[in-house]
């Protein structure tokens, strides 16, 4: 009974020892360490592994050397096993929490805050795919390990090796969807082509990239909803990227109207209602006559914007201040439908009348900036190299 009590004397003082030195290192790296990033975030996140991970190792030691009188029997076998998958464990836990850590100091340093976030975007995406990636690892390599304690796996270890090949072929075409998406989620995490927060549309829908995985990315639409897809959708099938190289991006705002419009005046009141909100970026606007056919006018109003929340709005606000604007000053540029009644041989009087007006001559042949997609800026001369190319004879 003596030694028994003697055993449980030694962990608990094991067990205590353990327990205090995990305290005061805490405490001395809490101390040194609050100008420094790594060392917070190691008193905040590896603090508790690391107390369980000395505790445990410190009671296995205690009761391994405390337990000479009980060599050979079943119940030391027993409690020493069960010890030792503890301090597998819990090592293992000290070493996820590790690695969370320095990827949490890495991602610190890029800020996604700001208005050009891209790289920092990218690096988010790569170090939250290679989390998760080392995490699974670590899981594996446990269990692998704590199974290879049992003497009856490490028995038929060899078995397993030499048809492992078997296994892996069979397994392979068992779960051919599930790795494709893993290879997939591993492909649009270090290609560039898609990233957390990119906005983009797929399927029809707008929305941003909320959640990247190694099975499936969830895309929040702009209504709130979730669109979830398998990663391996995005390395197969097309979709829209709206912010893969900038925040900044173009849009559009379409009207039919009637012939009478007077599109300069028009042109003009789009870039006094611009330079008035805070959506416009200052960059892009333009409008344009981009058809004529069907009895009405189609203009398209072209802005741009910061970022692709600001671009909807400031497109919703574009299409309405027109239609406002033609509403009230310009009532006869509404869309109309015309009906003309005379006779075959032309013999009714109205229509010969002469027009009140004279034909006006243009007097410019030169284009406003306004009216330019590419050229008349800065802006506009680089969107045409990028289409033209700056060695080609422009016609």
């Amino acid at each position: 009974m003596q030694s028994y009590v003697a055993t449980a004397v030694a962990a608990l003082a094991a067990a205590a020892v353990a327990l205090f030195l995990a305290v005061v290192t805490h405490r001395l790296i809490r101390q040194f360490g609050r100008r420094s990033l790594l060392l917070s975030e190691l008193t905040d996140h590896a603090h508790r592994p690391f107390q369980v991970a000395a505790t445990v190792f410190a009671v296995q030691l205690g009761v391994r050397y405390s337990t000479g009188y009980a060599v050979g029997t079943p119940w030391r076998k027993i409690l020493l096993h069960l010890l030792v998958l503890c301090v597998i464990a819990s090592v293992a836990w000290l070493v996820a929490s590790l690695l969370v850590v320095v990827e949490d100091t890495a991602l610190a340093r890029f800020r996604v805050d700001v208005p050009d976030n891209r790289h920092a975007r990218r690096v988010r995406t790569q170090v939250v795919m290679l989390r998760r990636l080392t995490i699974a690892v670590i899981v594996i390599l446990t269990v692998g390990v704590m199974l290879m304690t049992f003497p009856s796996v490490r028995g038929i270890g060899a078995g397993v090796l030499t048809s492992a090949g078997v296994v892996g072929v069979v397994a392979a075409l068992a779960a051919q969807s599930l790795l494709g998406n893993v290879f997939a989620g591993l492909q649009l995490a270090f290609s560039d082509a898609v990233r957390l927060d990119d906005v983009v549309v797929v399927e029809g829908e707008w929305g941003r990239i909320e959640e990247l995985t190694l099975s499936y990315v969830v895309v929040q639409i702009w209504d709130d909803r979730r669109l979830i897809l398998p990663t391996s959708y995005f390395t197969s099938k097309p979709f829209q990227n709206w912010t893969r190289t900038e925040a900044a991006v173009l849009g559009t705002a379409e009207l039919d109207v009637d012939w009478a419009v007077p599109v300069q005046v028009m042109r003009e009141e789009l870039r006094r209602m611009v330079e008035g909100t805070e959506l416009w970026d200052g960059r892009v606007c333009v409008l344009q006559v981009t058809d004529a056919t069907g009895g009405m006018v189609k203009l398209r109003a072209l802005v741009s914007a910061a970022d692709a929340g600001s671009l909807w709005d400031l497109r919703c606000l574009v299409r309405e201040h027109l239609v406002a604007w033609i509403r009230d000053n310009r009532p006869t540029a509404m869309p109309r439908m015309r009906t003309e009644l005379g006779d075959a041989n032309s013999d009714l009087p109205w229509q010969w009348v002469q027009p009140r007006r004279p034909a006006r001559r243009a007097t410019d042949t030169e284009a406003p900036d306004d009216a330019r997609v590419f050229g008349g800026s800065d802006d506009g001369d680089a969107r045409s190299e990028a289409f033209v190319g700056p060695e080609e004879t422009r016609l």
